[in-house]
């Protein structure tokens, strides 16, 4: 039975495939963000759409309904719509500057 030698790596031969392993591991972890960044983004503009909408919509009806069951001299249904829609807006708002947030926060743990 003959053994072979165990060949050891020099130093430069093992920081040499360190670095390696380093940038294919960032790579490809870059190639999943840039996937997950496009789906996300569609998921946060349809999220953006439907928190303007949904309260712009409820102010809305809940005017017209208003409007029919107590006329006045002033109109519900375009006073609660502008309000349903300012709180739409802030809403949007809201859920842009959490992801905003959450972005730079993951940038700074990635750069680390």
């Amino acid at each position: 039975m003959s053994e072979e030698p165990e060949i050891k790596p020099t130093p430069a031969e093992t920081e040499f495939s360190h670095q390696i392993g380093e940038k294919a591991a960032r790579k490809l972890k870059a190639q999943r963000h840039v996937t997950q960044t496009v789906w996300s983004g569609l998921g946060m503009m349809g999220l953006v759409g439907w928190s303007v909408v949904v309260p712009t919509l409820l102010g809305a009806a809940l005017g017209l309904w208003l409007d029919k069951h107590y006329p006045g001299g002033h109109s519900w249904t375009l006073m609660l719509l502008a309000v349903g829609l300012i709180l739409g807006c802030f809403n949007a708002w809201h859920w842009v500057a959490r992801e905003d947030r959450e972005i730079r926060e993951q940038e700074e743990i990635d750069h680390e």
